[in-house]
């Protein structure tokens, strides 16, 4: 599955906001205008002894409520339109959660695959070296995301501090438990896209007992999606990653899966249900559907076919605008990923002040504060979107663009 540019929807989905909430042109032009961009080079010795020479970028878009936070994201795919719209999304979701961040986005195009582990933290530390000017825990704070894991994250932290000469923790979530990372963060996102499913099921009057669940993407977010979901008495009836998957109706033997998936198969080879590909899974009749994996999944010529009730946007911008209009007209209930699947930010955020406090909670007082986050906002986009008569994605950029709006003018312009 190749990425797809999300900004082109970003900016679609915010003027349809916008324009709901009466902007005027300069506060629109302010929104969408980021605080910086930085593109740097970043040499990088291969095992070979040659060189390789990579092009890295760091998007801030703003911080009119805290710091900058967003992932670091390494794809063969990733360019600077890609990282902008991205950027723009994570300004959005903590806005809406209530975070004290602005939203940035970071990445380099690059297939970590084919990295030996030498090379890719060569890579990391020259890259974290090229932006050192610009993060910190009080200026921007890196995560994890698409191609970046907990071993980068400590990569980039140990960078940082050697440059400062201390240790500084805060500059970046999703670390290493041992390097001050957080009880829970790595099933933070897949956990929240659950939560935020179950409030919806109640909305619909749904009842989980049973219900099938198909799943896009079956990385960290699929696969903790997926272990909720059969706690809850669901069936996961068909799951696919980068190649295609597998689909049962009566629900796929979800432990083998597991267990062939960690011992490094994919979901397509595993001997369960019959073999799918990523289009086929849209048209898999379910009561949830979860696309987690990239951008740009559902779109205008699928999206008629999509046979479930509720769609959780487990990815960033899975979903174009006009498939939107598609599934609106058709009942499915889209919840949106700067909702779905703000567990992980939440959980980051949790992170980030556990790090300046040297103070750490327990798996379960984070587990227990992330569901009633969560579950909180579901209730606020969908009272607003009751009010404004639209659907929670516009509900939810309504809030979160109306929250920077209002800080813009508390502060004010300087000078």
């Amino acid at each position: 599955m190749a990425t797809v540019n999300s900004l082109p929807n970003v900016l679609t989905q915010f003027e349809a906001a916008a324009e709901r909430l009466g902007l005027d042109d300069g506060t629109r032009r302010r929104h969408l205008a980021c605080d910086r961009s930085l593109i740097v080079s970043v040499p990088t010795l291969t095992d070979d002894g040659g060189l390789k020479v990579f092009t890295g970028y760091r998007v801030q878009h703003n911080n009119t409520l805290g710091p900058f936070k967003g992932g670091i994201r390494y794809h063969p795919d990733v360019t600077l339109d890609e990282i902008t719209g991205l950027a723009m999304l994570m300004t959005w979701k903590c806005a809406l959660m209530g975070l004290p961040y602005g939203g940035a986005k970071g990445g380099i195009p690059c297939d970590p695959r084919t990295l030996s582990r030498g090379e890719l933290e060569r890579m990391t530390r020259r890259y974290t070296s090229e932006i050192f000017l610009i993060i910190g825990p009080d200026m921007d704070i890196a995560a994890p995301d698409m191609g970046t894991d907990e071993q980068i994250m400590a990569w980039m932290m140990d960078t940082y501090s050697m440059q400062r000469g201390i240790t500084v923790p805060g500059v970046v979530t999703g670390k290493p438990l041992l390097l001050g990372g957080s009880l829970g963060r790595g099933e933070a996102t897949g956990r929240g896209v659950y939560y935020v499913a179950v409030e919806a099921a109640k909305f619909l009057g749904l009842s989980l007992e049973g219900a099938r669940v198909a799943i896009q993407g079956f990385g960290n977010v699929g696969r903790t999606v997926a272990r909720q979901f059969k706690e809850e008495g669901c069936r996961v009836v068909a799951v696919t990653g980068s190649r295609g998957g597998r689909y049962q109706p009566d629900g796929l033997d979800l432990d083998r899966l597991l267990t062939h998936v960690a011992e490094g198969a994919r979901p397509e080879e595993v001997p369960d249900g019959d073999r799918i590909t990523n289009t086929e899974l849209f048209e898999v009749p379910c009561e949830i559907l979860v696309p987690a994996a990239v951008a740009g999944q559902v779109t205008e010529a699928n999206a008629h076919k999509v046979r479930a009730r509720i769609l959780a946007e487990g990815a960033n911008a899975p979903t174009t605008p006009l498939a939107d209009a598609v599934l609106r007209e058709h009942g499915v209930l889209v919840i949106p990923d700067i909702l779905a699947n703000a567990g992980g930010v939440v959980v980051s955020y949790f992170e980030w002040v556990q790090d300046l406090q040297f103070y750490f909670w327990t798996e379960r007082e984070i587990n227990l504060r992330l569901r009633e986050i969560m579950s909180q906002a579901f209730k606020r986009v969908h009272a607003a979107g009751e009010q404004h008569r639209t659907d929670l994605r516009t509900a939810a950029l309504m809030i979160a663009v109306k929250r920077v709006t209002d800080a813009h003018r508390l502060r004010g312009t300087y000078p």
